[in-house]
């Protein structure tokens, strides 16, 4: 046999020269088998190794670890008797318990192998009879699916066959043969999915699955096994349809423009796309340089997706929830421990490829984890993701990645993220081609408005959305929403998941230069009983955010709240309405607001604003009920300062103008000089300019055009998002349809231009004399922004 590391293949494979040394992991050849290598090398990846058990560093991890095991070691039965190995735990075919048994099982195998836990070898025997228990009774060849098949096919047989590598020891071979003949039993090809075999799986659960075929095949000493999980990566049993290294244009996986889909309609890449990114990591470290590495030559389109579809949702350490899908609802998740898990891959990934890669996902993480100011990443960190962030610590030649104002328009998962100094604003949107949330299996159970045009405010308060947010926050009224107050009930408790439709076409925007953008939603509710166009107008320094068309029909009356801000248990952040100490009523015609903390809000046309501070009392357990995700009945009190219009029953619109950071005399300066103004707010168009950034923005729900004192004219002959920009001599026009409706659509702009500077091969310049006319050809490109500049 060649020796096991061969320098040019590492190279193929992309992965830097000497890799798998800074990974510390085994790279020699032991009793001439490639398998055992392997098993030791993942082995060394669950439990880091060769570490010093003394290193401060590491005493809280293993005393955790530790802890964790001899618990459940101490509580598991043993008697001759037991139908269960907890009492916690009893096992029934539509319960995931024997999954959660086997999750457990691994802790202590893990704490096992693990030097400095305390926990010794004793424990062996004690796992030995556990996993024989578990096969005879739950998990076995002759035994069909129940319940949730993702304990079957996922949970269940990764989690076994982390024990087999941990505890391989005190496993003979005829148990290794009855565990892996369940395996293949519930997972024969990663493929597909076994209780559909019709359904091929994709995304997240396709890497998921080549990875536990992996390690079956290094249990088993399966060549053809290993050969299976790699090509399944890249499925090759379909020429690459569901390849996780290709771009898709339709369902689940990632798209050019950086969004990342999972179950076929929802924005997941907190979660999902987590799971993607680490189980590749995870095999791109485990493989490489054997015979089995990923050498498919599309590696790029994974590896360009941590700064394209990650990296714009991270903001100081935390993932934001608005790619989190159902998982906002786990009291063990939360946007900085999801963060955690892309900081925690993209380290170990830096560690396995080759430059660019590596310099680039080292300075990334480094910023996520010295930015957090939680300072949370290293004390819930595993002991070997420690080692790693230790020595990318101490690793002076690596400095932080900044965090660069940027504007993202995601319009493949309908998401907007927009990144400017000190704050970051997101806004979650469905339509047609995009679920406004998914529920199910007893999780997310009051998920009713995040997706219908919720929107995040990030600045220092870094525990906003992860203090008890949502298990607290008033689910009816989510900042950025309109929605009538029509009592909603809880969905979700039964088993399966499921996405929740949208009705609208228009949802989207044009992105300026990327550096700011106009954002639309056309919002038709849940039942249909409310309709709404609204807009978000990115600047600098300022959202305008602007409603109208606002027409309920079930009764109630309709609100949009402009802001539902957590201020905390007990908080006592100043609320100033008029220059006034702000009081719980509502307030006639207002014309700004300022939230300590959080910044200013300005009121250009006005309206009913209701000011309200309520103390809202909730526990985990109320939004997630899950087999193994279910919340505790402990209750939490935040306190929250709401900011919210009153349309009543009648048609409304609103405007409001929102100052992150911004001061309250500041706010009160921009009130009284706004530096922009609203040129329309109507169901057919809705436009402002930024004088102070020389910018037009316009959002054309249909033909229409728009001009005012402070503005030619700009028109539109069909539905468009559209920004116009002057920058000295240049002007640009930037322009998409987010409504997929047309095929071509013309603006027209009042401006006088010059010669053709760039220009996207979607746009012709129909006139450019004392008029600027121009077609851009908007069909079967997805309502992505096409741009021209002229001198």
């Amino acid at each position: 046999m060649p020796p096991f590391v061969r320098r040019r293949l590492l190279l193929q494979a992309g992965l830097a020269a000497g890799a798998l040394g800074t990974l510390g992991l085994p790279t020699r050849a032991f009793a001439e088998d490639e398998f055992d290598v392997l098993r030791a090398r993942w082995a060394e990846l669950n439990t880091g190794g060769a570490i010093d058990a003394g290193d401060p560093a590491y005493a809280s991890a293993l005393a955790k670890l530790g802890q964790q095991a001899r618990q459940f070691a101490d509580s598991l039965m043993v008697d001759d008797a037991r139908t269960a190995l907890w009492a916690d735990l009893p096992l029934s075919p539509s319960s995931g318990n024997f999954s959660i048994s086997y999750t457990r099982l691994k802790t202590i195998a893990l704490a096992r192998a693990t030097p400095g836990t305390g926990v010794g070898a004793q424990v062996g025997e004690v796992l030995s009879g556990a996993l024989d228990f578990l096969n005879v009774h739950s998990f076995n060849e002759t035994l069909k699916e129940t319940g949730n098949w993702w304990f079957w096919e996922i949970g269940a047989p990764r989690a076994l066959l982390d024990t087999c590598v941990l505890a391989y020891d005190v496993l003979s071979a005829d148990q290794l043969t009855k565990y892996l003949t369940a395996v293949d039993h519930f997972v024969p090809d990663p493929n597909r999915r076994t209780n559909s075999p019709s359904l091929r799986e994709t995304g997240a659960n396709r890497v998921d699955k080549s990875l536990i075929v992996a390690l079956r095949g290094i249990v088993g000493k399966s060549a053809s096994r290993l050969s299976t999980a790699r090509d399944a990566l890249s499925d090759v049993a379909e020429a690459g349809k569901n390849s996780v290294f290709t771009y898709v244009t339709s369902g689940d996986g990632f798209y050019r423009d950086g969004s990342f889909v999972q179950h076929g309609n929802l924005a997941y890449v907190g979660t999902y796309g987590n799971v993607a990114l680490g189980g590749v990591a995870n095999l791109i470290a485990l493989l490489g340089g054997s015979s089995w590495q990923i050498t498919d030559p599309n590696r790029a389109v994974l590896l360009d997706a941590v700064d394209a579809s990650f990296a714009p949702f991270m903001v100081d350490g935390l993932m934001m929830d608005c790619v989190s899908g159902r998982a906002i609802s786990r009291e063990a998740a939360g946007d900085h421990r999801n963060g955690h898990g892309t900081t925690s891959t993209v380290l170990l990934l830096a560690s396995g490829v080759a430059e660019p890669y590596s310099s680039r996902y080292k300075a990334l993480a480094k910023s996520w984890i010295t930015r957090d100011r939680l300072a949370d990443y290293l004390p819930g960190a595993s002991i070997p993701e420690i080692s790693r962030a230790k020595a990318l610590l101490a690793d002076t030649a690596v400095t932080p990645a900044p965090s660069e104002p940027r504007h993202f328009q995601f319009y493949n998962q309908d998401r907007v993220v927009h990144r400017r100094p000190g704050w970051t604003f997101a806004i979650a949107m469905s339509s047609k081609r995009m679920a406004r949330y998914e529920w199910g299996n007893g999780e997310n159970l009051r998920g009713w408005y995040v997706g219908d045009g919720m929107t995040y405010l990030y600045n220092a308060d870094q525990s906003q959305y992860f203090d008890a947010y949502w298990p607290t926050v008033d689910a009816q009224r989510m900042p950025g929403t309109t929605v009538s107050t029509k009592p909603r009930q809880p969905g979700g408790t039964g088993s399966g998941t499921g996405t929740v439709a949208a009705y609208a076409d228009w949802v989207g925007g044009a992105s300026y230069k990327e550096v700011a953008g106009a954002v639309g939603m056309h919002l038709i509710n849940y039942d249909k009983s409310l309709q709404a166009r609204k807009s978000w107008f990115c600047l600098r320094d300022s959202v305008v955010a602007l409603g109208a068309g606002i027409v309920g029909t079930d009764g109630y009356p309709v609100e949009t709240v402009v802001d539902n801000r957590n201020v905390h248990e007990n908080g006592t952040a100043a609320l100033v309405v008029d220059g006034q100490p702000g009081v719980d009523r509502t307030y006639g015609d207002p014309r700004w607001a300022y939230l300590e903390g959080v910044g200013g809000y300005v009121f250009p046309a006005g309206g009913r604003l209701r000011v309200e501070r309520e103390d809202r009392t909730g526990s985990w357990s109320e939004i997630n009920i899950g087999n193994d995700t279910a919340g505790s009945t402990t209750p939490y009190t935040r306190r929250y300062a709401k900011l919210v219009f009153e349309h009543g029953t009648d048609t409304g619109s609103y405007a409001y103008v929102l100052l992150p950071n911004a001061t309250a005399s500041q706010t009160a300066e921009r009130s009284a000089d706004p530096g922009m103004t609203v040129l329309a707010n109507d169901p057919n168009v809705q436009a402002i300019v930024s004088h102070r950034e020389s910018l037009v923005l316009a959002n054309f729900w249909a033909a229409g055009s728009v001009s005012g004192d402070a503005v030619a004219g700009v028109a539109s002959d069909g539905p468009a998002s559209v920004v116009i920009g002057r920058e000295g001599p240049m002007t640009t026009v930037a322009v998409s349809d987010p409504s997929r409706t047309a095929q071509v659509v013309r603006v027209t702009v009042a401006r006088r231009v010059g010669a053709v500077v760039a220009k996207d091969p979607a746009v012709t310049v129909v006139a450019a004399g004392k008029e600027l006319v121009i077609d851009v050809a908007v069909g079967w490109t997805r309502g992505a922004t096409h741009s021209v500049s002229f001198n």
